[in-house]
């Protein structure tokens, strides 16, 4: 391979090989990252322009990992659908299945049982610290640092276990249905799992004060990729990402679903905008959520009857359209169903968080070294299932 110039209008692009001519040092370099790579969460491509080291503009390239799910729910019935939507973003599949199951529900004006309902925040705020847990380890692992990782697959494999037990899934639970959930849980789970959340409450100052405060760490994500609060509202970016800018919003205070609004849910916020901060953010939110969890499972304790409602053997939503929206993992997930009566979706449009999340790189990158990167693109907290879905 030889190196190649061309002219672009007035960018001087580089393709860098053997054999590359020392007149062109000091051109415009253009380096794809992916689309396979280990820091990108799934196969996306960023088509970078390098000055030396420097990012001098970014392009988020997404559709190498198109699944087409959309297209999918035209054609398989409200129960069918519920596999799809629980893997695209596959960190987060319990909450994936549950907007879908809302918006159909409110479609039909479908009242489902308290001890379902509150089951369900249970099991959403167990499924948002496994979703936090995993890139609490992946992030210092892609900036050097191996030893969080095993620290969040322990608390991951502990909270994982009582997960498997009710559903039978480690990943893709498959538990939401529409009108409640699939079965009672079994006997004594709600005990077990709250013995789950304190062994994992003790040990998460293992892997905080392993990382939170380490020299290396601050150096690597303090004042990096820095988010204003005015570019994540422009970017719709939400969740943890926008809450670490300082835009103080989550929709299970905001606009209440399921019986969020019987809770006092913590927003964690912070308002530096960088890498760091957004790492803390998830850090404390699995404390929030373990509390929430524990909450939910003493409700249920307190409850009884059916965890579903009994439904025909074809489901058919009247025709109309309908909207719903939940505070997942990564950030707001919306989900735009429109209906014409029949046992299968006209159309069912899913907003992600990932996908604004992700936008938002086109901004933050331009200007920052190529070692710093890596350490922004970890920090923006995407799974690629949820853009190309």
């Amino acid at each position: 391979m030889t190196g190649m110039t061309t002219d672009v209008g007035d960018l001087r692009e580089l393709t860098v090989g053997t054999g590359a001519g020392g007149e062109q040092l000091g051109a415009d370099m253009v380096l794809n990252i992916g689309p396979q790579h280990p820091s990108t969460h799934g196969v996306l491509r960023l088509k970078l322009v390098l000055d030396g080291e420097r990012v001098v503009a970014a392009e988020p390239i997404v559709g190498y990992m198109h699944r087409g799910a959309e297209k999918l729910f035209e054609v398989r019935d409200y129960r069918q659908i519920i596999v799809l939507a629980n893997r695209h973003d596959w960190l987060s599949a319990f909450s994936n299945e549950l907007g879908v199951v809302l918006a159909v529900e409110r479609l039909m004006g479908m009242e489902v049982p308290e001890r379902a309902t509150w089951l369900r925040m249970a099991l959403a705020e167990l499924n948002r610290v496994l979703n936090h847990l995993m890139f609490l380890g992946s992030y210092p692992l892609e900036i050097g640092a191996i030893t969080p990782m095993f620290y969040a697959f322990r608390e991951r494999e502990t909270i994982q276990a009582v997960m498997e037990e009710v559903s039978g899934g480690r990943i893709h639970y498959m538990f939401n249905r529409v009108g409640g959930l699939k079965e009672e849980v079994p006997a004594g789970w709600t005990g077990r799992a709250r013995a789950a959340i304190g062994e994992v409450r003790r040990r998460m100052p293992d892997l905080d004060d392993l990382i939170r405060r380490n020299d290396i760490f601050l150096a690597r994500t303090v004042g990096v990729g820095v988010l204003s609060a005015a570019d994540a509202a422009a970017f719709g970016a939400s969740g943890p990402v926008a809450r670490a800018s300082g835009l103080d919003l989550d929709l299970r205070r905001d606009d209440p679903y399921l019986a969020y609004d019987q809770l006092d849910v913590p927003v964690v916020t912070r308002t530096a905008g960088d890498c760091h901060a957004r790492f803390e953010v998830l850090l404390d939110q699995v404390y929030a959520s373990l509390d929430l969890a524990e909450q939910c499972l003493d409700r249920v304790d307190r409850l009884t009857g059916p965890v579903n409602t009994r439904l025909p053997k074809v489901v058919k939503a009247p025709e109309g359209h309908t909207y719903a929206w939940t505070e997942n993992p990564l950030g707001i997930n919306g989900y735009y169903l429109v209906s014409r009566g029949e046992k299968t979706p006209w159309r069912l449009k899913l907003r992600t968080a990932s996908y604004a999340n992700v936008q938002a790189l086109a901004s933050l990158l331009p200007g920052c070294l190529v070692p710093d990167l890596i350490a922004i693109l970890g920090s923006m907290f995407f799974v690629v299932g949820d853009i190309d879905k």
